[in-house]
């Protein structure tokens, strides 16, 4: 059985509904994930693809089709949650280090339940500092790692490898060379795996 590799940005609205449940469905079917953050506003923006600003109709289909989908999954988010996120790269940043150091799936469960849940926004104070003590890190230490040179590059290398995989928006799912995007093809990558 293959592993899957979970590329997501932290500032997608419908990675929400996989980053909240992707333990459970790992536990439930015994697939392994490697969480893989990625700058996915870059990405959109080299496409010159922009999926809900100045577009109010999609943008009311899109909150009421995760509160949707959300109550389906046993998640209570406060829609609309705030968006688009004023800083994006500076939460994956964070991402990155929690990858590089082992802590990367809770983290982004962290921040996305403040985000969605309690309206504040991923990427920014208080966010940031009481997602990483929730988790046992230390907010100055990992903000300062989050801000290095060496983070900066490590986000800009995963975004390039996202691109490579052929990879344009979040969440993503990588079997092999099999790419499924979108929260409702996790099951068509976890069929594809087990192949």
């Amino acid at each position: 059985m293959a592993d899957i590799d979970f590329w997501y940005s932290i500032g997608s609205t419908y990675t929400y509904l996989t980053v909240m449940r992707l333990d459970s469905v790992a536990r439930e079917t015994g697939m392994r994930f490697r969480w893989r953050p990625f700058d996915v506003r870059s990405i959109m923006t080299a496409q010159n693809n922009i999926p809900f600003k100045g577009k109010p109709v999609k943008s009311a289909y899109m909150w009421r089709d995760i509160e949707r989908r959300a109550a389906g999954c046993g998640l209570s988010p406060r829609i609309p949650a705030p968006y688009p996120l004023a800083d994006l790269a500076l939460a994956n940043r964070v991402a990155v280090v929690g990858a590089e150091e082992g802590w990367v799936a809770d983290y982004t469960r962290a921040t996305y339940r403040r985000w969605f849940e309690n309206g504040a926004p991923a990427g920014e104070e208080p966010n940031l500092s009481a997602s990483l003590r929730e988790i046992g890190q230390d907010p100055a230490r990992v903000l300062a790692e989050a801000d290095s040179a060496a983070t900066v590059d490590a986000l800009a290398r995963e975004t390039d490898a996202a691109v490579a995989a052929g990879i344009f928006g979040s969440p993503s799912f990588v079997v092999g060379d099999e790419l499924f995007w979108g929260d409702d093809r996790l099951d068509d990558a976890i069929a594809w795996a087990r192949h």
